[in-house]
């Protein structure tokens, strides 16, 4: 049977930078590497919103992407 194997964990961070000419959402977003493994939801997202307030946009939405090696 497979199993996965947890290799890395990135947040990444949207914000709202304003609104183009045809009135669209501008969302710029960033991300941050070697984030513990172990780190819950509600830790991210804490640290999310404390690297929020020291931004100009407002935060829009915040991503935990998990890379995994399957082996066999």
């Amino acid at each position: 049977m497979a199993q996965g194997l947890l290799e890395s964990t990135k947040l990444r961070i949207v914000f709202d930078a304003g609104i183009d000419n045809k009135g669209n959402p501008i969302l710029k977003s960033r991300s941050f590497n070697n984030v513990k493994k172990e780190a819950t939801a509600d830790q991210l997202f804490q640290a999310a919103q404390a690297i929020a307030a020291l931004c100009n946009d407002e935060l829009n939405k915040v991503e935990r992407n998990d890379s995994s090696e399957i082996i066999g």
